[in-house]
């Protein structure tokens, strides 16, 4: 496990799913972990208790990440409740699929600002205290449909490569204060949000897999710990596929 001792992490999204496996393994890996959740706060504080009872660390915050008023005051108050932040996790999104005829306007918005949208305005907030420290990383999770693109997906697949863009432009950017910026694209990977399939549709997604099985939350999770560890010093514009060799 890549060490994050004491590095301040902030990950969106992170009361279920991927977002949550990160928060999890961030938090073991000795990271002092804020997360965000939009809605019900059940899950978010079920996670926080877990983790205390383990002596580790985790604080959780209501945002609507499409809201960039929300985002900034997020930031403002991890900053002066921590003095630093090391490291973001922009994870949060949403789909709202269709056929291109039929996707209303509001579908294509509501993706775009909350996939995409929010990991600009999250680093833009985080890029003035990393400046000042010299130090950061932020990492995208985006999604190999961004690259191969998925029919029913537009919004989806265009707020994931639009992802890709911004992670490149950043980390050139912001090379020069020591901010490595990376982007993590999963495949199919099991967690709630695909438990609502069927058998019988897992199987004919997992049999195009050539390891013909999905990725596990904790298996992204580790990839992105990598991305906001010290061993990831030289790495920066960079996207990673986590997908079984699915876009190979």
């Amino acid at each position: 496990m890549s060490s994050l001792q004491d590095k301040v992490i902030v990950v969106t999204g992170g009361s279920r799913g991927i977002g949550e496996a990160i928060v999890r393994h961030c938090a073991a890996a000795g990271a002092k972990v804020h997360f965000t959740y939009r809605s019900s706060s059940a899950n978010a504080d079920t996670i926080v208790a877990n983790l205390a009872a383990k002596n580790l660390s985790a604080v959780s915050h209501k945002c609507d990440v499409a809201s960039p008023d929300d985002v900034q005051a997020l930031i403002e108050t991890v900053v002066k409740a921590e003095g630093a932040i090391h490291g973001l996790v922009n994870n949060a999104g949403i789909t709202r699929d269709g056929l291109v005829m039929r996707m209303k306007d509001e579908d294509w918005d509501a993706v775009i600002d909350t996939n995409l949208k929010s990991a600009f305005t999250a680093s833009r907030a985080v890029a003035r205290p990393m400046m000042k420290q010299r130090n950061g990383r932020i990492v995208n999770i985006g999604s190999i449909v961004g690259q191969t693109g998925n029919a029913g997906q537009v919004n989806y697949s265009a707020s994931k490569a639009g992802l890709i863009g911004l992670t490149k432009s950043l980390a050139k950017e912001l090379a020069s204060r020591n901010i490595l910026v990376n982007c993590v694209a999963p495949g199919y990977v099991a967690t709630d949000m695909t438990d609502k399939l069927t058998e019988e549709q897992t199987q004919a997604f997992e049999k195009n897999i050539p390891m013909q099985r999905s990725a596990t939350p904790e298996e992204v999770a580790t990839v992105v710990a990598f991305f906001l560890s010290d061993a990831s010093g030289y790495v920066t514009g960079q996207v990673l596929n986590v997908d079984g060799g699915l876009a190979a």
